[in-house]
């Protein structure tokens, strides 16, 4: 794909972007958009760069040890796959927010590794919207008593929360998980936690980033929208 190609592309995310914000109210400010590189060469994340992506998100440490360590920041770097517990110590030198932490045992793990690179990693609690067994994420039902268990650990900083629900051919069929996401988040900040702030909410992909706009998704994570279709050769 064409430098320009990509540029085109992130321009009219960006401007369905800005329409979905005005649609729901909301100042465009609040919303990031996020590339995901997971599969992605670097001289195209370069172009997209160029184009004015500041953020990216990847799915591998083994993967993004190459980017990250070659690119640099910034761009910012968000860990948004599944993350092994043992390779949380890569995660804590590579990336600026984990996105997927879901269980105790990878946040306490996550904790001791920052604590030993003398840095606060931020955090956002991955949440499994549909019940899928295939997929990441604390039940919606758990989440709360995680984020209470996770709190006292000093060098994580919980900023919110992510959620990736079911694929549908219809956008609008995602938008209950939306709203389902953003009614838990602000259950979570009415109950007052010490330490937890609930600034963010990550949802929203290719095919259905406007409904999570207008559900009040502050981070769209824009794949193949940006790169087109993945090669995983």
């Amino acid at each position: 794909m064409a430098d320009e190609e990509i540029k085109s592309k992130i321009q009219s995310i960006r401007e369905r972007i800005a329409a979905a914000a005005a649609r729901s109210g909301r100042p465009l400010s609040e919303i990031r958009l996020m590339a995901v590189t997971k599969t992605v060469e670097e001289g195209r994340i370069r172009q997209a760069l160029e184009a004015g992506i500041d953020l990216c998100g990847e799915n591998y440490i083994q993967e993004s040890r190459l980017k990250v360590e070659s690119i640099g920041h910034p761009p910012q770097w968000h860990m948004i796959g599944h993350l092994q517990t043992n390779k949380a110590k890569y995660a804590i030198r590579l990336f600026d927010m984990v996105e997927s932490v879901d269980r105790l045992e990878l946040a306490v793990e996550l904790d001791r590794r920052a604590k030993a690179a003398g840095r606060v990693l931020p955090i956002l609690i991955e949440v499994n919207s549909g019940g899928e067994l295939t997929k990441s994420g604390v039940p919606p039902e758990e989440t709360i008593d995680l984020i209470r268990k996770i709190t006292p650990l000093e060098n994580l900083a919980i900023m919110g929360l992510m959620t990736m629900p079911p694929w549908f051919d219809n956008p609008e069929d995602a938008r209950p998980f939306f709203a389902a996401l953003r009614t838990l988040r602000d259950r979570i900040a009415a109950e007052g936690i010490d330490r937890v702030a609930m600034k963010e909410l990550s949802m929203g992909m290719t095919d259905d980033y406007e409904v999570a706009i207008e559900e009040g998704s502050t981070i769209v994570r824009i794949g193949r929208g940006i790169f087109g279709e993945r090669n995983y050769k």
